[in-house]
């Protein structure tokens, strides 16, 4: 790892496989006991295997792996669509995407319990609040929501551009200073 001060540690190889579903990465020196890293889904990958990213980030492992995988080109629709970006949801020609969904909601609403709890102990207990096992506790569940909230942001506009991208040839979109 890059260092172990930083919030997200990791390291790139370009010598990692996918052997029977599990990923292979190279046995770092001194290790005896290694394993190939079993991952769901596996038997979806195909292509080309890039330059492997892992790293840790709330505690947790991740793999980023990127493929070069051949796709035919697709065939002209002369379909035009315009976007409009709003706080809570997406306009354009077809109709609405909602940004904010329901368990989105209730996700912010603990993520506020969270921090209302997390402000408190710190406000009681000073510059110790931080060494207890309670606020540490706090801390991780407020970090896991964080993560499910920005997973769940991400999917809907990765989803929503993957179908634009695929249903139009030409998109507009808005360019305003909302100062």
């Amino acid at each position: 790892f890059k260092s172990k001060k930083a919030t997200r540690q990791g390291f790139k190889t370009d010598r990692a496989k996918i052997i029977k579903g599990k990923l292979r990465l190279d046995k770092p020196h001194r290790i005896k006991n290694w394993y190939d890293i079993r991952m769901s889904g596996a038997k979806l990958l195909t292509g080309e295997l890039k330059v492997v990213s892992i790293y840790r980030e709330n505690g947790k492992y991740w793999a980023s792996l990127p493929f070069e995988v051949n796709i035919e080109t697709k065939p002209k629709t002369d379909h035009v669509t315009a976007i409009d970006v709003n706080v809570g949801h997406i306009n354009y020609t077809e109709g609405k995407i909602n940004t904010l969904p329901d368990n989105l909601k209730r996700l912010y609403k603990r993520i506020k319990h969270y921090q209302r709890m997390l402000a408190r102990k710190s406000v009681v207990n000073g510059k110790r609040a931080t060494k207890s096992n309670n606020y540490v506790k706090t801390r991780a569940k407020l970090q896991r929501d964080y993560r499910k909230v920005a997973n769940i942001q991400h999917d809907i506009m990765q989803k929503f551009t993957t179908q634009l991208v695929e249903e139009y040839d030409k998109i507009v979109i808005e360019d305003l200073a909302v100062k």
